[in-house]
């Protein structure tokens, strides 16, 4: 039944399965020159007008359209999805929308793409299914603390001209109120079941909070030429260009196309495969966005110079921080200062030594092991930019402000031939009800157990986070067991596991964070906020009302099946 519903949707919705996706001629990386590509700034966006000197509220219409996008001078151009406020100017990633701290932002997303995908789809997971034809879509604001109407509910797709809708879908016009600390964030599509494919397609840009008066005495790079987001990503292609996406399912008697993990032979930043840029002997600051489905970046300068981190996610941290190298799950963001003055060589390669799956999959080769490359010209000039010794200071944790404490339980099953199928959180499936009911304004202590082999990147909508400690757990397969059995972190005397060595939380990752890499056979115990962390100012919007937000794991293939919940808000 499951294989003929997949046959039946596929044909009536999108199209001939095979028609599409079955020529799986792979270009071989090596075929292609790296860093000959200028990497490119992407449009930036302004989420604000200037009236009478004074910044007021604006409207933009952001479009999905489907357009051809060259990754490389040399590689043929590739249909993809793409954001934009026309399908001309439309790019991947889409614009930077640069929005005002306590300036409202309203965006009519619309979604212009075409009646069937141009990826692999499998609707044997929980997934969008329009009653007409088109590609079902959701845009969430990666970091934003907004009101649950406009947080890109994953039911509340809609299709071309808004035809077809999900169940909670409500409005056409999302409401940013941008009241939150100055930071970085990110947005891209978030459609039931989706998610996945609809990120590889394009649909991914960059969001960024500002405060000039908060931000400008720090004496960094801001809002110019030396200020880049970068966007980073990995992707395969065949030899016509077409993205490629594996169609066949590692259980294909279960799921005909989900696989666990999507990883890429090519490392694309800012739209383009190992782009090059030049820069001047002074500072810059990079914005980095790690976009990939599932592909964790150990980033290090191959000359040996040092990252500045200044923030990390959404929120700047209390001082900077100075890191060789630099980890980040899928979905994390790094805020970071290189001083290229320091350089004794006339270039470096940005590298990546994280093996894929991580931790522990396959090392890094000499393809996706390098990102992009900086040449470096040779004059040293006079920089007025500055790093200080203290950036922005929020309020510390205060673990006896917390009014609840939860166990966030991760699974893995798997099939008879010992490959996954699917992955729950607290052995519940999105579809089930809320267990996680915070009061706005609480504050919670959350142990995230992790009894799976991965390290998952937790990412909770609404709420911000401070990562307490990090412990492995002891005897971890009788302890799962246990768990798989009875489902209750308390019953199974959790106590009794969490006593092995303490992992240490990096320096620069103590800070307010809204997405964690939780280690494998560990338990992380975490603060959260469900306020904003830089003032007392109770939420704008009513944080309570429908579709609530959610908390996931952000490997796309993961979240897509379906290691999510829902994440409900009581007053």
């Amino acid at each position: 039944m499951e294989v003929f519903l997949f046959l039946f949707l596929s044909l009536t919705l999108w199209g001939p399965a095979n028609s599409a996706w079955s020529d799986d001629k792979l270009i071989s990386p090596s075929r292609l020159e790296m860093f000959v590509d200028v990497l490119l700034d992407m449009p930036r966006v302004q989420g604000f007008d200037i009236r009478n000197g004074v910044p007021v509220p604006k409207t933009l219409k952001i479009g999905m359209y489907p357009k051809r996008w060259k990754f490389h001078m040399d590689l043929p151009a590739t249909r993809v999805f793409a954001y934009g406020t026309t399908k001309f100017t439309a790019t991947v990633p889409g614009p930077t929308i640069e929005a005002l701290q306590g300036i409202k932002t309203h965006v009519t997303w619309q979604n212009h793409l075409p009646l069937k995908h141009i990826l692999p789809w499998d609707p044997t997971i929980p997934t969008a299914i329009p009653n007409n034809k088109g590609v079902p879509t959701v845009v969430h604001l990666h970091g934003g603390i907004g009101e649950p109407q406009s947080d890109g509910s994953s039911k509340a797709w809609f299709t071309a001209g808004f035809r077809d809708t999900g169940p909670t879908w409500s409005k056409k016009t999302y409401r940013y109120h941008n009241l939150q600390q100055p930071g970085n964030l990110w947005y891209h599509d978030h459609a039931m079941g989706l998610t996945r494919v609809n990120l590889l397609a394009g649909l991914i840009g960059a969001y960024i909070i500002r405060h000039p008066k908060i931000e400008a005495p720090l004496g960094l790079p801001q809002g110019n030429e030396f200020d880049r987001p970068l966007v980073v990503f990995d992707r395969s292609f065949r030899t016509d260009g077409s993205l490629y996406m594996n169609s066949t399912g590692n259980n294909p008697s279960i799921h005909p196309q989900w696989q666990p993990e999507y990883f890429g032979d090519m490392i694309i930043v800012n739209g383009k495969a190992w782009p090059r840029m030049t820069v001047r002997r002074r500072k810059y600051r990079f914005r980095i966005i790690n976009a990939s489905n599932a592909r964790f970046f150990r980033f290090f300068l191959t000359n040996g110079m040092r990252f500045i981190h200044v923030g990390s996610d959404s929120a700047y941290l209390a001082r900077p921080v100075m890191v060789k190298k630099l980890l980040l799950g899928p979905s994390e963001i790094a805020d970071v200062i290189i001083d290229f003055s320091n350089s004794t060589s006339e270039w470096v390669i940005l590298a990546n030594d994280a093996a894929y799956p991580y931790p522990s999959g396959d090392p890094t080769d000499e393809i996706n092991g390098k990102v992009m490359k900086f040449v470096i010209k040779g004059q040293r000039e006079v920089d007025m930019y500055r790093v200080p010794a203290e950036l922005i200071k929020y309020p510390a944790p205060d673990v006896s402000s917390a009014s609840t404490t939860r166990y966030i339980v991760m699974y893995e099953y798997t099939s008879s031939i010992d490959e996954p199928t699917h992955l729950y959180i607290n052995g519940r499936s999105y579809e089930e009800p809320a267990t996680e009911m915070p009061r706005a304004g609480s504050t919670e202590i959350w142990n995230v157990i992790n009894l799976t082999e991965d390290n998952h990147p937790l990412h909770i909508h609404l709420g911000l986070f401070v990562v307490l400690n990090q412990t492995e757990l002891v005897n971890v397969d009788e302890f799962r067991e246990c768990m798989m059995k009875m489902n209750d972190a308390v019953k199974c005397q959790v106590r009794k596991y969490a006593r092995g060595k303490q992992i240490r939380v990096p320096t620069h990752e103590r800070g307010w964070k809204n997405v964690f890499k939780m280690t494998p056979g560990c338990l992380t115990r975490i603060l959260i906020r469900f306020s904003y962390i830089h003032s007392n100012a109770s939420y704008p919007f009513d944080a309570t009302a429908e579709p609530g937000y959610v908390y996931h794991c952000h490997i796309l293939d993961h979240e897509d099946n379906v290691m999510m919940r829902p994440l409900k808000i009581i007053s």
